[in-house]
């Protein structure tokens, strides 16, 4: 089995606010990750693409369905599950500054959450054996939380936002990343 790189999975920068001249689409870089060569808690990682597009473009009913099930798919109980959760940080990121994205606090507790996560970590020291699998939990839980730091520019403007909500998340995600 191939492993994909996940650490990089966009050149677009997400660090900062969308441009409102409309000229950049939403996730425009989506393609430019191979999902189907990486997984997420139910194999293939190639829905996450269509879960994403759903968090961006759905009502408010059918994007908190979509980031429920984007949850449960990379970062399920508070754990990094697989390595797609990497790969989807910088979207995450990317729709957490988008004003008609109806969740984006919920975004931001997700990347609070991913970057809070060191479960495999806290495995590994009580069970170093668990370094050893070809299929290494603490590099994708450390490869996740690094993409989480990448993009902590965004913050700002985050922080800046007028909705009590986005502000109180992005608060606690700045605390969490040591912002």
């Amino acid at each position: 089995m191939r492993t994909a790189q996940t650490e990089q999975p966009s050149t677009q920068r997400t660090d900062r606010a969308t441009p409102s001249t409309g000229t950049a689409a939403p996730l425009a870089a989506l393609g430019q990750v191979p999902w189907d060569d990486i997984r997420d808690s139910t194999g293939s990682a190639a829905g996450i693409p269509r879960l994403l597009d759903r968090v961006a473009r759905g009502d408010a009913e059918s994007a908190r369905a979509a980031l429920d099930e984007l949850r449960t798919r990379i970062c399920q109980y508070g754990f990094v599950v697989e390595q797609a959760t990497a790969a989807t940080v910088p979207f995450l990121w990317e729709l957490a500054q988008l004003p008609h994205v109806t969740c984006r606090p919920q975004i931001i507790q997700l990347l609070k959450s991913i970057a809070d996560a060191r479960q495999w970590e806290d495995v590994a020291a009580v069970y170093p054996k668990v370094l050893n699998h070809r299929e290494n939990p603490v590099v994708w839980e450390r490869r996740a939380r690094q993409a989480v730091r990448a993009r902590r520019g965004a913050l700002r403007v985050l922080l800046a936002d007028q909705d009590r909500d986005i502000a109180r998340a992005t608060t606690e995600l700045a605390a969490a990343l040591g912002a």
